[in-house]
């Protein structure tokens, strides 16, 4: 298999991780110094900063990612993802709005690095103003 096709199956291992709430599968496509680019946060590095930062996500909220489009660059070294993030905010995060179960459905990207067939950096966008929008 190319190198195209091992980073795609490893992003598409990714997303299936993550919509079966599975952090332990998400870990498994990272490298160890994975650079955690966060929407409107701090580059967390590592695994286990990706997993704290996980296990406050499935707290807060409930998310399915629907409306999947992977890219691959040629030589596979990078790749980068388009979809809707379908949500319910579980419970109050930080300074955000108070959550009381609202739903949510927004358009999200992510890009990414890969090295020997694991993700080495992840950087994810979304509109957080209109996320506020919706759930106040």
């Amino acid at each position: 298999m190319g190198r195209v096709a091992v980073s795609r199956a490893t992003l598409e291992r990714y997303f299936d991780a993550f919509n079966r709430k599975d952090i332990a599968g998400m870990l498994d496509c990272l490298t160890e110094d994975v650079a955690h680019h966060v929407n409107e946060g701090t580059v967390r590095i590592g695994r286990a900063a990706f997993e704290e930062f996980c296990g406050h996500m499935a707290r807060c909220y409930d998310e399915t990612l629907t409306e999947m489009v992977i890219f691959v660059a040629e030589d596979g070294a990078r790749g980068a993802a388009e979809y809707m993030v379908n949500g319910t905010y579980l419970a109050s995060d930080a300074e955000l709005p108070e959550a009381k179960g609202q739903g949510y459905r927004l358009p999200a990207g992510s890009f990414f690095s890969l090295t020997d067939g694991k993700i080495s950096r992840v950087v994810t966008y979304y509109n957080l103003s209109d996320w506020i929008k919706q759930v106040s």
